[in-house]
């Protein structure tokens, strides 16, 4: 960790430690996310890290953003969420958008002032996102919208959301991509999701009922949505590993520092082999997540980004969080499965990470066919 990030991480831990953590359980239970503290986020910087400086930007790395989401997640993984969501949608604007497109939404997405959004799942198409039935059907002046969008991360608390409805053929082909921004007439919002772990973070349904879109929030042309969507998801893949991977560090530390105090039989449970073993196991899947997104992340930034090496990244960073959570509430014994201790919400919050940003068994698949595609030649 170079002393940038260093500086990054401490900033945060001070942060967190002061106006997150404090108030964790109790949003939790009530499902409370903090606009206020996202805004304090945003005034810090930590809201458009990576986005150029002309824009209200940060102009740092992926590296570094990954450095700030994990240490964010060690107290929230939804905020971190919050941000690496909205991260994702300013990349795609900066990436694919016209400069009018940049200037209108990117600056009040960067200072935090406002949150942004990604629709692409649907009820029928979740991992086949190339099934999608939201059609855009072409008007004078614009795009008629209808459908619904699913398990939408920030629904109804982002303002700007790229949404992915179909203008053509079946298949990936078919599928364009648009602003769409809150407020606009035949938009609304469907029911809020109960889930089990990520409470702070809504999630909810996007609904499109003849909704007028102008032509101008078109994202490049008609048919290019697909390929929209597919490098969002590559940068995905990494931040959430970045978050899995801090959460996954937290478990381990109160692990760790409960069983040093924890005495039974007159002992440390720490001094007991069976428990050091797995302490051991946590410790070293944690580090061997974090050098595989920290790597894939360096290889983004350089510009000769891997694929494969970024479905590693998730999928080894989000199973190592559902492990090593699980261990630690075993490591708490009856005390971890109670709300008095927070290993229980790490557990909780764990489990999606394993589904967003492509499902651990597509992961899979990508990098089998990055085998395939490797040793065929």
């Amino acid at each position: 960790m170079n002393e940038l990030q260093l500086e990054l991480k401490n900033q945060l831990a001070k942060f967190c430690l002061a106006n997150i953590e404090p108030h964790m359980e109790e949003d939790d239970h009530a499902e409370n996310f903090r606009k206020d503290l996202f805004q304090q986020l945003g005034e810090l910087g930590f809201t458009g890290m990576t986005l150029p400086e002309q824009y209200g930007g940060m102009g740092l790395s992926y590296e570094d953003l990954c450095v700030a989401l994990s240490e964010i997640a060690k107290y929230s993984v939804s905020y971190a969420v919050t941000i690496s969501v909205s991260t994702m949608t300013q990349a795609i604007l900066n990436e694919f958008g016209t400069e009018k497109q940049k200037e209108t939404y990117l600056p009040a997405l960067t200072s935090g002032e406002e949150i942004g959004a990604f629709a692409l799942s649907e009820s029928h198409s979740g991992s086949d996102a190339a099934g999608l039935k939201t059609t855009a059907k072409k008007v004078e002046g614009g795009y008629i919208l209808n459908g619904t969008k699913m398990w939408i991360t920030s629904g109804g608390i982002a303002k700007t959301y790229i949404v992915m409805a179909r203008t053509g053929e079946e298949g990936a082909k078919g599928i364009s991509a648009f602003i769409i921004r809150d407020g606009m007439e035949g938009f609304s919002y469907g029911k809020k999701e109960k889930k089990m772990g990520w409470k702070v973070s809504p999630t909810r349904e996007l609904v499109f009922e003849n909704c007028f879109v102008p032509e101008e929030n078109l994202l490049r042309e008609e048919g290019f949505g697909f390929k929209v969507a597919m490098a969002a998801l590559d940068k995905g893949r990494i931040t959430i590993g970045s978050i899995a991977t801090g959460l996954a560090q937290r478990a381990l530390d109160e692990a760790v520092k409960y069983s040093l105090e924890r005495k039974q039989f007159n002992r440390a449970i720490f001094d007991f082999q069976g428990l050091q073993f797995m302490m051991a196991d946590m410790a070293t899947d944690v580090e061997s997540s974090r050098l595989l997104v920290t790597e894939a992340a360096k290889l983004y930034d350089a510009g000769t980004p891997n694929q494969k090496l970024a479905c590693m990244a998730k999928l080894k960073a989000t199973d190592t969080a559902m492990k090593v959570t699980t261990d630690a509430v075993q490591i708490f014994g009856g005390v971890g499965y109670t709300t008095e201790y927070p290993v229980e919400r790490f557990m909780r919050d764990a489990k999606v990470l394993q589904i967003v940003e492509g499902t651990n068994q597509i992961q899979k698949v990508v990098i089998a066919r990055s085998l395939k595609k490797e040793y065929s030649n």
